[in-house]
């Protein structure tokens, strides 16, 4: 997100500074493990959370940074993109103001299983500290006193768990123009209708996803098909979406509906920039219908698990218009204990959206 220079409101800042000064010196002072959560106690990392400064101006990133310490005895591991700067996804953290989630803006992405190489070994005591853009990530442009915390990572996302951090508060200047720099931006990328390309999609590139477009159609016709019967626990819904509810049952086929019709009748961009190896595909939840695909989608199958068909399903779900999931578990065995844990849940999961509609293997 581009950042540009606007007025200064004198008394916002009175207000925002006073707010933090509860909590400025252990934000300035790197003393943010004084406010861990008891969720870190059975936690193998334990994390923390500080910022260099107490206030941001609204010319200004506001950036945080999250550091992760193995308090065990043995050797664990962490991913590689956690510390990525250039990962554009940042879904791990919370932020809040007056006790209310602020609106994440920044991308939510399709991550395969990390390799070796993907991941960071860090030794018994070993501390490592990422750094963190806000502003780009999460709706700040009402200015106020913010509370911010690392969460954690969706299931099967991150080979060790790492335990929630406590919050520190910062205090951050109104600058209503950040997410309209977004909006705008993505306006001018999004073209006319029908499918438009970005990054230097190679014409093999654009030939493949046309057919993964026309295969992710036929996955959300036969989900719609599916779910227009009389709701009833059929193997292929408790497996993916949990106990039935006929809430539930109607609210899933509502999504693969509003899924279908973007299919059929949306201007959809695909972005080719991404070279991320591990990671299929991300979107910008509040962009509708931009989606970049990365190194894994090319290597994925054209239809069946964690195919390009179910790929793009996947990520059509997180478009707020469409269905708004989120990403709680990833993976097959992930999304089967959801649904037995947390039906309402595994209902706004991508991962489950998108093994229901590849049904494989095949169930009744």
């Amino acid at each position: 997100m581009s950042k540009r220079k606007w007025n200064l409101y004198a008394a916002l800042a009175t207000l925002a500074m006073a707010a933090g000064a509860s909590v400025a010196q252990a934000a300035t002072s790197g003393r943010g493990n004084e406010l861990l959560d008891n969720s870190n106690a059975n936690a193998a990392i334990a994390t923390s959370v500080q910022s260099s400064k107490a206030y941001h101006r609204a010319s200004e990133d506001v950036v945080i940074q999250v550091s992760f310490t193995n308090t065990s005895a043995s050797a664990v591991t962490v991913p590689q993109w956690l510390f990525d700067a250039d990962d554009v996804d940042r879904s791990f953290l919370k932020v809040t103001r007056d006790g209310v989630a602020v609106n994440y803006t920044a991308a939510l992405v399709k991550r395969a299983a990390p390799t070796a190489d993907d991941l960071i070994v860090l030794s018994p005591g070993e501390s490592r500290t990422a750094s963190y853009e806000l502003s780009g990530a999460f709706d700040l442009g009402e200015g106020g006193s913010y509370a911010v915390s690392f969460v954690g990572a969706a299931q099967n996302a991150m080979t060790t768990q790492a335990g929630e951090s406590g919050s520190i508060v910062i205090g951050v200047e109104a600058n209503p123009f950040r997410d309209l720099i977004t909006a705008v931006d993505y306006q001018k990328a999004a073209g006319a209708g029908g499918i438009s390309y970005t990054g230097k999609c190679t014409a093999s590139e654009k030939s493949s996803l046309v057919t993964a477009l026309t295969n992710a159609e036929v996955y959300a016709a036969g989900a719609v098909s599916y779910l227009s019967a009389t709701p009833s626990p059929t193997a292929r819904y408790t497996t993916w979406f949990g106990a039935l509810s006929t809430a539930n049952w109607n609210t899933v086929k509502t999504h693969y509906t509003n899924i279908r019709s973007v299919y059929n009748t949306q201007p959809i961009v695909f972005d080719c920039s991404c070279s991320k190896k591990n990671t299929y595909a991300y979107v910008y939840p509040s962009q509708p219908y931009k989606i970049y695909l990365c190194g894994a989608f090319w290597s994925a199958p054209a239809t069946g698990t964690d195919s390009k068909a179910g790929t793009l399903v996947h990520e059509t779900s997180h478009f707020t218009v469409v269905a708004g999931t989120q990403d709680y578990a990833y993976g097959q065995s992930a999304a089967k204990s959801l649904a037995l844990s947390n039906p309402a849940q595994a209902i706004m999961n991508a991962d489950s959206h998108e093994y229901f509609a590849e049904n494989t293997p095949a169930q009744p």
